[in-house]
């Protein structure tokens, strides 16, 4: 599985659905691992930041930079895990977790008020000013309780998310 000249054994491909919890099909992860074979250019079995890149909807998002550093050498393994958060499948605990980790970007396991105004200034560029997200902002976490000087563990980020309506899918385009 490493080595992406091979193809996938059935063995291989229940493997990887038990690592995502079975948030794709077989069929999926087949259509998912022909996806890989494409980025991985260089042929050594993982996807370098420029293959991450090179797909257009990926390139120009706004969080592209912070998705990088989840991304970067990824193997089909753990690229499917990977997506696995964005499936219909995913349970919203799985969803909340992804974005934790997208937040967390010192991978210090909490989430301060300026890590969450980053992203939020990446999400709404020059949209709104700063001071209306520091408003925002504050308005959310206060609603959950919080404080722009409290620090985010997993469940307190889960407890403030939990309430909202998370959509987080994408399609996996099965042949």
């Amino acid at each position: 599985m490493g080595n992406t000249s091979s193809m996938l054994t059935q063995y291989d491909i229940e493997e990887v659905q038990d690592h995502c919890n079975h948030t794709f099909s077989q069929q999926e992860i087949v259509s998912l691992y022909q996806r890989f074979c494409q980025l991985d250019r260089s042929g050594g079995g993982f996807i370098s930041a420029d293959e991450f890149l090179s797909v257009p909807e990926f390139a120009v998002n706004p969080l592209s930079q912070r998705l990088l550093k989840m991304l970067y050498g990824l193997n089909f393994k753990e690229f499917v895990a990977f997506l696995s958060a964005f499936s219909s499948r995913a349970t919203l605990q799985q969803k909340i977790e992804f974005i934790f980790k997208v937040y967390d970007s010192d991978c210090n396991g909490k989430v301060a008020f300026s890590d969450m105004l980053d992203v939020l200034r990446d999400l709404t560029g020059q949209f709104i000013s700063e001071q209306q997200r520091e408003q925002v902002l504050t308005h959310v976490l206060e609603e959950s309780g919080y404080t722009k000087d409290s620090l985010l563990s997993i469940s307190d980020f889960m407890k403030t998310l939990c309430n909202s309506d998370l959509k987080m899918e994408v399609e996996v385009p099965v042949d």
